[in-house]
């Protein structure tokens, strides 16, 4: 309950129109309840004394009743749909917010599709429970309360039926919600691994027609699908119990109150009139129960929903910024103090361990390395993607726990291994690495990563649109403007995580020239061919998360054996297959 109740406290903004739909139903269901009292009297009083006007009279309230419940039945409607759309979109925009506030190593608590589950399904079920749920919520109670005292003054003996059927009713409930409550999270559980399996169908769906694999990707479709349906039909199969256990008491208190009724008829101790309006109020009376019975199935769906919610906003970023930084970014220069590193404090291994290195600022330095040796990892603990678990890393002499993380990634850019590009223009792209960038210095920028080449030749040059991931580019293209984006922030220490695998050597050898003129800013370049590197100041050699080897081309081609045979194997190798 504490999670519905966290998750609920979004709805304080909407609060008027809540209030004002919880008292628009009360006020429909206090016009409904009154009907019966003149029905009553019409039979009774009016038909046997045939008394027209005061049937027309009682007619016409009855009448203006029903119309007073139809309007503020509408008016609920209005101001329940206006709390409910404001309620999911705020909860919708806070944990959207709360996500982008994530460090890495947050992210991998979450799967991608789940992340878009709890933001889309499990926020429509909490709206449904307010769309759907408040006016049962609401009118049941407060129906059952006025039906059964008005029951009560009606008809005392008769009313104590309810008393035996209400213990029944309550047992039903709480068997099928004990249940029932378990089966909710599955079924969410089953719909978060169909939006993974869409989402990797949809988003590799090249390879899936590269290799042919359409037929068993439809297979893994329809089990996950089948499983969904499965669970969903096993959850409401006991969920709509509560409906047969309903219609059984009711109809039983319905025999029960004619029999006894029809006694109190012949005994002249009851009225024809009065037992109408009494099966009314049983009818209202039954059926407020029935709404009472949906709505704690209703919260039952709704607290798995809400738990998972809850989730997403009870995880506490790994990484935040100080509340007072004390550290500055004077220059490009970087150290690494004795650090170590592992992705999950529970790991037994380190994936990097004690690692010490000094790179001066505007140096090139150059990193390789076989696949798994902590490159990358490396990298990303300088803008503080990831903090250290043990000793520190320095940029400009602050260590990086210090810094503001704002200032801190404005001056340290990276060009993740992963190219991202986003649907919209290319000049709207590159404008995330400078937001007030001109023509000018996007063209620039372009050019110095070798994208004019291409962005000239497109009819709409900067203004080209770009598909969702930049899919109608090639790879080398798509690694180039992530490269211009990211040379548009002017940073200190500029990262590039094997981001010229897809373009050709000659491309290469000029995005190399032109980085050369930043001498300002320190060049972290990782790659897998030695000609990428092999112009740095210093080439950072890395073997099972540990730094190998440091040196200049040179120094490590005399006398380093892992960069010997790195070299050989690319270079001469290279020029023997081309001989042969």
């Amino acid at each position: 309950m504490r999670d519905l109740k966290y998750v609920f406290s979004f709805l304080k903004p909407f609060r008027r129109e809540f209030l004002a739909a919880v008292f628009f139903v009360m006020a429909e269901t206090a016009f409904e309840l009154i009907i019966p009292l003149f029905m009553a009297d019409i039979i009774d009083q009016g038909i046997p004394s045939r008394d027209i006007p005061y049937i027309l009279e009682l007619g016409v309230k009855m009448g203006v009743l029903a119309l007073l419940s139809l309007t503020t039945g509408l008016l609920y409607a209005r101001f329940a749909a206006r709390a409910a759309m404001g309620y999911g979109a705020a909860v919708r925009e806070a944990e959207f917010s709360k996500i982008q506030s994530y460090s890495f190593s947050n992210l991998d608590h979450f799967s991608t599709s789940s992340l878009i589950t709890r933001m889309t399904t499990d926020i429509t079920v909490m709206q449904n429970a307010i769309t759907g749920g408040l006016r049962p919520m609401v009118r049941g109670p407060f129906m059952l309360v006025m039906g059964i005292v008005l029951a009560f003054i009606m008809n005392r003996k008769l009313a104590l039926v309810f008393l035996i059927c209400t213990p029944f009713l309550g047992l039903c409930l709480a068997l099928i919600v004990r249940k029932v409550a378990p089966m909710y999270g599955k079924q969410q559980s089953c719909m978060d691994h169909l939006n993974r399996v869409v989402q990797e169908n949809i988003t590799a769906i090249r390879a899936i027609k590269a290799f042919v694999r359409g037929e068993r990707e439809e297979e893994r479709f329809g089990e996950a699908n089948e499983t969904l349906a499965d669970t969903s039909r096993t959850t409401f199969h006991y969920a709509v119990l509560n409906l047969p256990a309903f219609q059984l008491t009711m109809y039983t208190s319905v025999v029960l109150i004619l029999w006894f009724g029809g006694n109190f008829i012949q005994t002249g101790s009851m009225q024809v009139g009065e037992l109408t309006g009494f099966l009314s109020y049983v009818m209202q009376i039954v059926n407020s129960l029935m709404m009472i019975s949906n709505v704690f199935l209703m919260l039952t769906r709704s607290l798995a929903s809400a738990h998972r919610i809850c989730q997403v906003f009870q995880e506490t970023p790994a990484l935040s910024s100080p509340e007072h930084p004390t550290g500055t970014i004077r220059d490009g220069s970087i150290e690494f103090d004795h650090v170590s590193f592992k992705y999950h404090h529970k790991a037994k291994e380190y994936t990097m361990r004690d690692v010490n290195l000094h790179i001066p600022a505007g140096a090139s330095v150059g990193i390789i390395g076989g696949t798994g040796s902590s490159k990358s990892t490396l990298v990303q603990l300088i803008p503080r993607l990831y903090d250290v678990t043990e000793g520190a890393v320095r940029v400009g002499g602050s260590d990086v726990r210090d810094c503001s993380l704002l200032q801190l990634r404005d001056q340290v850019a990276i060009v993740l291994q992963k190219n991202v590009l986003f649907s919209g223009t290319i000049r709207e792209n590159l404008h995330w690495g400078n937001p007030e960038a001109s023509d000018e210095e996007l063209w620039e920028a372009c050019r110095m990563a070798c994208a004019d080449e291409f962005v000239s030749s497109f009819p709409g040059g900067l203004d080209t649109l770009l598909e969702e991931g930049g899919q109608n580019l090639s790879g080398g293209q798509k690694q180039r403007l992530c490269s211009a984006r990211t040379l548009l922030k002017n940073p200190k220490v500029l990262i590039l995580d094997d981001s010229t695998s897809a373009v050709d050597t000659a491309t290469e050898a000029k995005i190399r020239q032109a980085l050369s003129s930043l001498t300002r800013t320190t060049k972290l370049i990782i790659a897998q061919r030695v000609t990428s590197v092999m112009h740095a100041d210093q080439i950072i050699i890395l073997e099972d998360g540990r730094v190998h080897a440091v040196g200049t081309h040179e120094s490590l081609l005399a006398s380093d054996p892992v960069y010997r045979e790195i070299y050989d194997s690319q270079m001469k190798g290279g020029m023997g297959n081309g001989a042969n």
